[in-house]
C-alpha cells in the first residue's frame, strides 16, 4: 500500500482518531524539547500536574534564548531549569552549549521518532527524518506527563526537488522560493514532505535549514526522508545506531505537489518586514547595509559558517558593516576552530558570539536606526530585532557575507569563485556539556530552586453559561505573536512572572492596552486573516487571558496560537461571513447567549449579539477542545483527572 513518510510515522504513533485530513488525532510523543523563553512556564505547568518523573524516552531542557544575565532574573531562571531537569528526569543543555534545534539535531535526532517542542522552529529536526511539531509549553508539559499530542490531521504537500545548486545558491534559497510562491499563509493546514532526485545532494544540515523555515509558511511541520545522507550525518555524530531508513512506500498521493529545480534558483532575499516578501538579490543591488548577522536556528551549521569564513579569506568586512556570527552549537564552534574558519572570520573583522539565538529573538544585536540589517534568521517581523521601524532582510549565508563585504546588498555571485565547503573529515562530536538526568532515587532528593521572579501558575476560571463583554481591540491581517506579546531583552526576563509580563500584551498595537482594560472584567479581540502567526510562545495567549481576554473573533487563526488559546480557555471564533468583520468596532458590546452549553452540545455555529444586531460565528473544534474551553483550559482538565 502506498504511503507517505508522514502517514507511516503518524500510523506508528497513533493513540486515537483516524488519519483523515481534518480529523483530530492523538499521537504518542517520543522526544520533547523546551527552551528557556518558554520552558520555565512549561515546567511550572508540569509541576502543577503532580507527576513525579517525565515520561518521554528523551526530554531536554535547553537554555539558548535569554543568554545575557544582565540581572538576577535570567540567572535565576537558568538555575530553576537546571534543578527542574535534575528533579524530574530531563537532560539539561546549559547556556552557551547551543541552540536547541541545532543541538537536538546533533545529539538526539532519530528518524521515525516524534518530537514536540515549545518553539515554533522545532520542525528543524525534520531534516533528519523526525516528525517534529512546534507547540505551546502546556502541550509540551502534557507530553512530559505522558499524555499524547492532539492535532488536526493536515494535508500533505509534496515538494519535489530536482537539479543541483549553482554556485552561491544554497538551501535557504529553496525555502525563500517556497515563501515567494506560497506566502506566510500557504502552508496552513499542511505538512511539507520533500522528495525527488536532488535529495542525494542535500546534507542533513541543509535539509534542516529548509524544514526550519517551513514554520514561516504556517505549515504544521516539514520532513525529509531518512536515507544515505541521514546515515552519513548520524555516523559523523557517532550515533549510527539511531538510524533507520524512512522513505515513501510505493507511489503515494499528495494533496498537491510543488516542484523546485535547484539549478534554476538564484540568490534570494526576503524584504522587510515579512518572510514572504521575496525577490532576487540582484533586484536590490546597491542597497546600503550596516549590519550582517549569520547564525540562528536556520543557518548556524558548520557548513553555513565555513562558507562565510572562506568567502572572507583575504578580504575585510566593509568599514560601515558590523558582522556578527552566532554559532548554532558548541560542536559547530569547535569544528570551525579546528578547520581554521574562526581565524578567517576574526581576521576579516567579524565578531563571534557564544552559541545561541541572540538577535533572532531580540536579545541584543539590534540594528542602528534607519539602517538595513541582513540576517540568515527565519523571521523579520516588524520590530522583532529590537529596533523600532527596523529594516531586516532575510538571506542565505552566501548573500549575507556578500553584503558584509560590499557594504550593500549584492548578488553573491559577484564575489567570483565559489568556496566549496564539505563537512569535516572528522567531527568533534562532544555531548559532554549536556547534563544527563540523575537516577530516580538521587533525583528525589533534588531541591528545585526558585528565584523571586518565578511566580506560580494562576488559576483560570471556567467559561460562563452566557458571556458578555466588549471589543477591547480590533486588528488586521497577519498579526504576529510578537505583536501580541513582544520578545526582546526588556520583556523576556519576565517570562516566569505572568502579572509582570502581561503588562506588555498588545502594547505594540496599542501602548495603553494593559492599563485601558484593567479591572474591566472580560473582553474580546477582533482580528483578520492568519491571526497569531510566528512564535509558539504561549505567553501570547496566557497574558491576554490574565488581563481578561476571553474571546478572540477573527477570519482565520495560525495553528499553534489557536491551540494555545484553547489550552488557556480563550474561546476562538471565526466569522461565518468574513464581511461581518466590518461590523465590529472597539468598544462595542458583545453577547454570546448560552455559549457554554451550546459549545458542549457540539454546535458549530453560535449567535453573536451586537446590540440589536445578530451575526453568526463558527466554532470548529473537537469534543476534547470544547471540554477544555468549558472548564477554563487544559490544566484545569488535567487537574480533574
Amino acid at each position: 500500500m502506498a504511503k507517505t513518510i508522514v502517514e507511516q510515522v503518524m500510523a506508528a504513533h497513533l493513540v486515537s482518531g483516524e488519519l483523515t485530513p481534518g480529523a483530530e488525532v492523538a499521537l504518542k510523543i517520543d522526544h520533547t524539547l523546551t527552551q528557556d523563553a518558554t520552558g520555565t512556564l512549561a515546567y511550572l505547568e508540569f509541576e502543577a500536574m503532580g507527576v513525579e518523573r517525565v515520561r518521554p524516552e528523551v526530554a531536554v531542557s535547553y537554555v539558548d534564548h535569554n543568554l545575557p544575565q544582565t540581572d538576577f532574573r535570567n540567572a535565576d531562571d537558568h538555575r530553576f531549569l537546571r534543578t527542574v531537569a535534575a528533579k524530574y528526569g530531563l537532560h539539561f543543555s546549559p547556556p552557551g552549549n547551543g541552540i536547541s534545534h541545532q543541538v537536538h539535531l546533533e545529539r538526539f535526532s532519530a528518524p521515525g521518532r516524534t518530537l514536540l517542542g515549545s518553539d515554533s522552529h522545532t520542525p528543524t529536526a525534520g531534516g533528519a527524518g523526525m516528525l517534529a511539531f512546534g507547540a505551546g509549553g502546556l502541550d509540551v508539559a502534557l507530553a512530559l506527563a505522558g499524555q499524547p499530542f492532539y492535532l488536526v490531521v493536515p494535508e500533505i504537500l509534496g515538494v519535489r526537488l530536482t537539479g543541483r545548486f549553482r554556485p552561491w545558491v544554497s538551501a535557504k534559497d529553496v525555502i525563500l522560493e517556497l515563501l515567494r510562491r506560497l506566502t506566510v499563509k500557504g502552508g496552513r493546514g499542511k505538512i511539507l514532505e520533500f522528495f525527488g532526485p536532488a535529495l542525494r545532494h542535500l546534507s542533513v544540515p541543509e535539509r534542516a535549514a529548509i524544514t526550519n523555515m517551513g514554520a514561516e509558511l504556517g505549515a504544521t511541520t516539514s520532513i525529509f526522508p531518512a536515507d544515505a545522507q541521514t546515515l552519513k550525518f548520524l555516523k559523523m555524530q557517532g550515533r549510527e545506531q539511531d538510524f533507520r531508513p524512512l522513505t515513501p512506500l510505493g507511489r503515494p498521493r499528495y494533496a498537491a505537489v510543488e516542484e523546485v529545480d535547484l539549478g534554476a534558483l538564484t540568490p534570494l532575499t526576503a524584504q522587510p518586514s515579512s518572510p514572504d516578501r521575496v525577490v532576487p538579490v540582484k533586484d536590490l543591488a546597491g542597497t546600503p547595509v550596516e549590519q550582517v548577522l549569520i547564525g540562528s536556528c536556520a543557518n548556524s551549521s558548520f557548513r553555513d559558517l565555513m562558507i562565510a569564513a572562506r568567502a572572507l579569506q583575504g578580504r575585510r568586512v566593509h568599514p560601515r558593516v558590523s558582522l556578527e556570527i552566532n554559532p548554532g552549537s558548541r560542536q559547530v564552534l569547535e569544528n570551525l576552530i579546528l578547520a581554521g574558519g574562526l581565524v578567517l572570520l576574526l581576521e576579516a573583522g567579524a565578531r563571534v558570539m557564544p552559541p545561541g539565538c541572540w538577535g533572532c529573538i531580540g536579545m541584543g544585536q539590534a540594528p542602528p536606526t534607519n539602517a538595513a540589517s541582513v540576517r540568515t534568521f527565519p523571521r523579520n517581523f516588524p520590530g522583532r530585532s529590537g529596533t523600532k521601524d527596523d529594516r531586516v532582510y532575510l538571506a542565505s549565508p552566501e548573500t549575507a557575507v556578500a553584503a558584509a563585504i560590499f557594504g550593500a546588498l549584492q548578488d553573491p555571485r559577484d564575489l567570483g569563485d565559489y568556496p566549496r565547503v564539505s563537512g569535516p573529515r572528522r567531527v568533534v562530536a562532544n555531548g559532554s556539556n549536556i547534563i544527563p538526568p540523575p537516577p530516580p532515587g538521587e533525583a528525589a532528593r533534588v531541591e528545585v530552586i526558585r528565584g523571586p521572579n518565578i511566580v506560580p501558575f494562576p488559576q483560570l476560571t471556567p467559561l460562563p453559561e452566557t458571556w458578555r463583554g466588549e471589543v477591547w481591540l480590533k486588528v488586521g491581517d497577519n498579526v504576529t505573536t510578537d505583536d501580541i506579546l513582544p520578545a526582546g531583552s526588556q520583556i523576556l526576563p519576565l517570562r516566569s512572572n505572568l502579572p509582570a509580563i502581561s503588562q506588555y500584551a498588545f502594547t505594540r498595537l496599542d501602548p495603553e492596552f494593559p492599563q485601558r482594560v484593567k479591572g474591566r472584567g472580560e473582553g474580546a479581540v477582533v482580528g483578520g486573516e492568519n491571526y497569531g502567526q510566528g512564535s509558539s510562545r504561549e505567553h501570547a495567549a496566557l497574558a491576554p487571558r490574565y488581563l481578561g481576554v476571553r474571546v478572540k473573533l477573527v477570519k482565520s487563526f495560525a495553528r499553534i496560537h489557536l491551540a494555545n488559546l484553547i489550552n488557556f480557555g480563550i474561546l476562538p471564533l471565526t466569522f461565518e461571513n468574513p464581511g461581518d468583520y466590518d461590523l465590529l468596532s472597539q468598544g462595542q458590546t458583545l453577547k454570546l447567549p448560552g455559549v457554554r452549553q451550546r459549545l458542549l452540545d457540539g454546535a458549530e455555529r453560535l449567535p453573536l449579539k451586537l446590540g440589536d444586531r445578530e451575526i453568526w460565528v463558527r466554532v470548529d473544534l473537537s469534543t476534547r477542545q470544547r471540554r477544555l474551553l468549558a472548564v477554563g483550559g487544559a490544566l484545569n482538565l488535567a487537574r480533574e483527572g
